[in-house]
């Protein structure tokens, strides 16, 4: 049996979790709330350094993810060790998603906004997409896959689906208290961060970006998603 968790975070790479969601975990942790990621890619491939081997960086960043996961109180990180830039809408990969849905039974799901247009990477849009099939109706119906009844995995309703990076807000979320955690999070994942001044400049964009998504709210910084309530 496995313990559930009321919120189930399903990023595309590590570090996507920490620009998306991070405040927003920080804050559930410190109400109560179990919160799990799910990293469907290695991020193998995110690297400008020509030394680094793939499995080397994978390596590197499972140790920064769990890091950050750390940081912001997250029960478990669960790697799915897809190799970046290879995600396909299957069958297979929208089973994984149904099977830990219907395992750790989540109340809410957050994962990134598939629909942004023009450019927005394959395997952030490829997730999204795969994750709100999975979440509806594949992981409520009794018929869909099955032999995961097999496995004891009784099926599970979703109340809601928060969707970051989105173009399309219309929920927001006060991180003002927990702004420095996420940072914290995000500035484990140094693989992808580079040296201090870049640092510096990071800080400055995060805020920036996190105040304008609070603009016309109570608060001084906000993170911004498209919520779905699943009513069906």
């Amino acid at each position: 049996m496995t313990n559930p968790a009321q919120v189930m975070v399903v990023t595309p790479h590590p570090d996507d979790a920490e620009f998306g969601v991070a405040g927003t975990v920080a804050r559930w942790t410190r109400e109560g709330k179990e919160s799990i990621y799910v990293v469907c890619t290695s991020g193998d491939k995110g690297t400008t350094d020509v030394n680094v081997k793939p499995e080397e960086l994978t390596e590197i960043r499972e140790q920064e993810q769990l890091a950050a996961a750390k940081l912001l109180g997250v029960r478990e990180v669960i790697f799915l060790r897809h190799s970046d830039q290879s995600l396909e809408d299957t069958p297979e990969f929208r089973k994984e998603i149904v099977r830990l849905i219907r395992m750790y039974k989540p109340e809410t799901v957050v994962t990134v906004d598939p629909y942004r247009r023009y450019i927005w990477h394959r395997d952030h849009r490829i997730t999204g997409q795969v994750v709100l099939d999975a979440v509806f109706p594949y992981a409520r119906d009794y018929l869909s896959y099955p032999d995961l009844l097999d496995e004891g995995l009784q099926p599970h309703k979703v109340k809601e689906v928060l969707l970051w990076a989105t173009e399309d807000t219309n929920c927001r979320y006060n991180i003002t208290d927990t702004y420095d955690l996420k940072l914290a999070a995000l500035c484990c994942h140094r693989s992808q961060l580079g040296d201090n001044p870049s640092l510096l400049e990071l800080e400055k964009w995060l805020r920036q970006r996190h105040e304008t998504m609070a603009e016309g709210e109570d608060f001084e910084l906000a993170e911004a998603f498209h919520r779905v309530e699943i009513l069906w």
